[in-house]
């Protein structure tokens, strides 16, 4: 029995592939899972229909995330903190407060996007990547000033 992938099954294929598959299988697993569908004529054109529109939301959001990282390349995070002697913070800088600093200047972040290997504990300029799209990374340079 020929059917239509509707998910990536690791033993088959991938999305949209039209593979062979015993009948058994189809109609007791692949079918009632929602995983494939059956390989028709009317099947085929739905899954390229959705594929065109998948392809297009996202170019669109892949475009929208490249302006977006342009915008947070130009800005700079200027944050105080108390310091002691030698410039260490008392404290750190987190991802939290950086994506809060975003926040108030228009731009919605989430903090788990925001890529801190450790919190900056130091004064100093500071180089941060956001992770905006799986594909477009921003970086955001970050100011860490005594207070």
């Amino acid at each position: 029995m020929k059917v239509i992938l509707n998910e990536n099954i690791e033993t088959l294929g991938h999305i949209g592939d039209v593979v062979k598959v015993a009948p058994g299988y189809a109609r007791n697993y692949l079918l009632p899972k929602k995983l494939a569908v059956p390989a028709t004529e009317g099947n085929a054109k739905a899954l390229e229909h959705a594929k065109r529109q998948l392809a297009y939301k996202k170019n669109k959001a892949l475009e929208a995330s490249r302006n977006l990282a342009e915008k947070l390349g130009a800005l700079s995070v200027n944050l105080v903190h108390q310091a002691g002697e030698e410039g260490k913070l008392f404290g750190s800088v987190t991802n939290m407060e950086i994506a809060a600093y975003l926040k108030d200047n228009g731009f919605d972040i989430d903090r788990k996007k925001i890529v801190l290997a450790d919190p900056i504990k130091h004064i100093g300029e500071f180089s941060v990547p956001v992770k905006i799209h799986p594909e477009v990374t921003a970086t955001l340079k970050v100011t860490v000033s005594a207070a």
